[in-house]
C-alpha cells in the first residue's frame, strides 16, 4: 500500500460525489489552507475523533555534522507534532 497524496484524496472524493475534479481540488486546498493557518496562528488544530496537531518552539541545540564530526549549533525552529485521539488509537489497535 502506498502513501495517500493530495491527488489521491481528490480522486477518492471525486469517485464518491457528482462534483468535478476542479471543485474538489479547490475544496481540498481550502481545507488544507485552513488547517495550516490554524496551526500557524493558534499553534494547535484539534479534529475530534482523529487527533491534534500542535506546533511548538524548539530551542537552539548542539548537533554534529556526520560527515566531518564537527560540532555545530542548530538554530531554534518550530516543529509540528500529531497526537492521535483516544478513539482513533483504539481503532488502530484492535
Amino acid at each position: 500500500m502506498g502513501t495517500l497524496t493530495k491527488a489521491g484524496i481528490v480522486d477518492y472524493i471525486y469517485e464518491r460525489t457528482d462534483k468535478n475534479r476542479a471543485e474538489i481540488k479547490d475544496l481540498v486546498e481550502s481545507i488544507l489552507e485552513i488547517m495550516k493557518t490554524a496551526v500557524k496562528k493558534d499553534h494547535a488544530l484539534l479534529i475530534s475523533g482523529f487527533g491534534k496537531f500542535e506546533a511548538y518552539d524548539k530551542r537552539a541545540r548542539k548537533g554534529r555534522n556526520p560527515q566531518t564530526t564537527q560540532t555545530i549549533t542548530l538554530p531554534p525552529r518550530k516543529v509540528v507534532v500529531f497526537r492521535l485521539s483516544r478513539k482513533f488509537r483504539a481503532e488502530l489497535n484492535r
